[in-house]
């Protein structure tokens, strides 16, 4: 409802600036300081003083004074406060905001008819998923998850590199080291097994004499112009080991879980000729000069003084060239591509977008969002020699440590109902893997994180335990009665039971602001914001033992609609959310 109330200031301020012979440009709507009982306030007065030659409280004042609060539903009244003019919403408000939330799918806003694709993780197929990466498949997948929500058609892809160096040699060694010559894999999974392969291989490239080293580079490179040649046999060697490699990274992501409807490969852009019209378009583009051997763009009139190699000496192509090519791709298909990116990349992005403009093609369709870095605190993990911290090494100690603090709370549970060992497990997966994405997504995504566990893992702090608390606690009251279907707000009249609807109703704004601006620790913020104010509820107004039977129904439908907006929350991150704790 704070959608629609929102839409009414803004219609309610146009009006009353029009009749006022006012420009309407800018509204200035905004949420008060939380010490101002209104819903919304506009700090128009002030961008219209000069104007108009008076001061700014005298503005609001007319404005709130030319202002029919009977035209609109959901707006009760209008004051001023110095040069704000301030909205009240109506008991309609509370009633709409009480119906719509005892739906499942509130939150969810409709549809937009625009098709996104979201392109997140695609790390190198060399190796299990590392922890310090961690952060792009999480965020990616809120993110998606964020636009999904907020009424867009939204594919989620994973761009392969297969065509690189580093698959060359990953294939080449391969093919070259056996068995024996391996130290045991971490793990029974693909990704463990294989990865060992590079390593050796990267070691003996180190470690080998200049004619040996001579000799391998040599295969290396055979593979490389076989990729480029688009020679098939070469395409089914570096496949056997891309595929097999992603295969186990697939399950390491799946466990966030991160999904894909697609994994779009290099080599594709290759086999269908769209890298080489690239390179033929950007060889025409005024851009494009030749230099130390090379075939690079001039990209200094976009203020970037690096130059971008778009074809090398040798007449490969780069990674940059096919992602051109991947790039129109997704243009012709999506209406929108959004890329989430770590803080390294960002000049590769300014030269992408530059060298699709370049190429003629609309860039305002592009959206990249960067990241950085996850760190452990030192001590915080035990590591295995030589290999640093995969995501799964982070996710079974989350799901360890989680287990812990669920049979340490076991004896102090309010409700009755028996958890079995399945029921712990469960538990135990739910808020371990929970906190992981929680602490993640819930910052900024500028800002690096120390992932402490804590904090994470903390249920009576800012965290998911503490958010899912709620949903497991709303279940647990509603098990023990049914919400009826006729259901009076106005009895709602507790200053807890009105902040608890006030925040709910923010719900679906929250989720169209944080698909708006590609932050998911919007919603983040949002869901430990409504943890407390639930929580100040359940505190001070008793939903099953509440004497008046009117009082009681209302409330268990204030607990559905409270079930609803966090489960939905947590949906929106990528959260479970318990049904028992």
């Amino acid at each position: 409802m704070f959608r629609a109330f929102r839409a009414e200031v803004e219609a309610a301020l146009s009006r009353a600036l029009e009749s006022l012979d006012l420009p309407t440009g800018d509204l200035g709507v905004e949420e008060p300081p939380e010490d101002v009982p209104a819903t919304l306030a506009s700090s128009v007065a002030f961008r219209l003083a000069g104007e108009v030659g008076a001061p700014p409280p005298n503005v609001a004042a007319d404005i709130a004074e030319a202002i029919d609060v009977d035209e609109y539903a959901f707006v009760d009244r209008v004051d001023t406060q110095g040069p704000y003019v301030n909205f009240h919403v109506a008991p309609a408000y509370d009633e709409a905001t009480l119906d719509a939330a005892q739906e499942e799918g509130y939150g969810r806003l409709e549809d937009r008819e625009t098709s996104v694709v979201v392109e997140h993780t695609s790390a190198n197929p060399t190796g299990p998923v590392h922890v310090g990466r961690a952060r792009n498949p999480i965020l990616g997948d809120a993110i998606a998850r964020c636009l999904d929500y907020a009424g867009y058609d939204v594919e989620r892809h994973y761009y392969v590199n297969d065509a690189g160096r580093q698959v060359a040699v990953f294939t080449w060694a391969y093919e070259t080291f056996d068995e024996s010559d391996l130290p045991d894999p971490e793990r029974d999974r693909p990704d463990y097994d294989l990865v060992r392969y590079y390593r050796k291989g990267n070691q003996w490239l180190d470690e080998a004499s200049e004619a040996e080293a001579e000799a391998a580079e040599a295969e290396i490179e055979a593979i490389m112009q076989g990729l480029e040649a688009g020679d098939e046999e070469t395409f089914e060697r570096v496949g056997r080991v891309v595929d097999q490699v992603l295969s186990g990274m697939r399950q390491s992501l799946e466990r966030l879980p991160a999904a894909f409807d697609a994994f779009v490969k290099e080599t594709e852009f290759i086999r269908d000729g769209s890298a080489d019209d690239v390179v033929a378009r950007l060889k025409e583009s005024r851009a494009a000069v030749y230099e130390e051997d090379a075939w690079q763009l001039d990209l200094t009139d976009y203020g970037i003084e690096k130059h971008l190699v778009f074809l090398r000496s040798d007449g490969t192509t780069l990674y940059t060239t096919r992602d051109l090519a991947h790039h129109e791709w997704k243009f012709d298909n999506f209406d929108r591509a959004v890329t989430v990116l770590g803080e390294d990349h960002k000049l590769q992005a300014q030269q992408l977008r530059a060298a699709l403009d370049v190429l003629g093609n609309d860039t305002s369709k592009l959206e990249s969002t960067f990241y950085s870095w996850v760190n452990l605190p030192e001590g915080g993990m035990s590591t295995r020699e030589g290999t640093g911290v995969d995501l799964d090494d982070l996710l079974d100690e989350a799901i360890a440590r989680a287990r812990d603090e669920v049979e340490s709370r076991l004896d102090t549970r309010s409700r009755d109902d028996d958890l079995s060992e399945a029921d712990v497990d469960r538990i135990a997966h739910q808020v371990g893997i929970g906190a992981v994405r929680y602490d993640i997504v819930s910052k900024q995504p500028t800002k690096s994180i120390t992932f402490e566990w804590e904090r994470a893992l903390d249920f009576e702090a800012q965290s998911a335990p503490y958010i899912q608390y709620v949903h497991a606690r709303c279940c647990g009251i509603l098990d023990e009665a049914e919400v009826s279907e006729t259901v009076d707000a106005s009895v709602l009249t507790a200053d807890e039971e009105r902040a608890l609807l006030r925040v709910i109703a923010r719900f679906p704004a929250r989720v169209e602001q944080a698909a708006e601006d590609l932050e998911p620790h919007v919603v983040a913020t949002y869901a430990r914001e409504f943890a407390e104010t639930f929580n100040a509820f359940y505190r001070e107004c008793p939903v099953l033992s509440a004497e008046d039977e009117s009082v009681r129904a209302a409330r268990l439908a204030l607990v559905r609609a409270s079930r609803h907006t966090v489960a939905n929350a947590l949906d929106v991150l990528g959260v479970e959310a318990p049904t028992s704790m």
